[in-house]
């Protein structure tokens, strides 16, 4: 090995993504699905009074434009010229999974590093409900993600993951 790839960590010449540790344990009945993606914070969050409903809520970083609605596009009731309560639990699960400093930096926010800090000053900016909502889009990464936790452990290749044709050693 010459000496320039000994200096580079381990994890940097796997094939395989490091897997960062939430920032702190959350409980998933509330918000079962949390990401940072696409320019927008965005995730699903149960309905406080109906159990079979869910959200699919997002906030935009920068503009802090946000979008809630079901998960059959019925638009939120409490999202009406302000954030409604999903929104702000979608903030503070994401504060709990990514911490405070990462989700400000996201968000291009600037304020004090909590979950009610951030909310505040993003909704002290009066800002404009999303009119282009990707709900269809995050949902269906939810339900993705759900069908991953329910497949039985195992070492073997996932056909779907598997993005690059296999490539074998010819035998000489």
């Amino acid at each position: 090995m010459s000496a320039d790839v000994e200096k580079i960590p381990e994890w940097e010449r796997s094939s395989v993504a490091r897997v960062l540790a939430p920032a702190r344990p959350r409980k998933l009945a509330k918000v079962p699905f949390v990401e940072l993606a696409d320019g927008r914070l965005q995730g699903v969050v149960s309905s406080g009074s109906d159990i079979g409903r869910v959200y699919v809520s997002s906030i935009a970083a920068g503009t802090y434009a946000y979008a809630c609605s079901t998960n059959n596009n019925r638009p939120c009731g409490g999202a009406r010229g302000s954030f409604c309560n999903h929104l702000r639990a979608l903030v503070t699960e994401a504060v709990l999974q990514y911490g405070a400093e990462r989700v400000a930096r996201y968000l291009r926010v600037d304020a004090e590093p909590d979950a009610g800090a951030l909310t505040a000053t993003m909704t002290g900016t009066n800002p404009a409900p999303d009119p282009g909502k990707a709900s269809a889009a995050v949902f269906s990464r939810f339900l993705r993600h759900l069908a991953y936790l329910e497949l039985a452990p195992t070492t073997a290749p996932l056909p779907e993951m598997q993005w690059f044709p296999p490539t074998r050693a010819e035998a000489a």
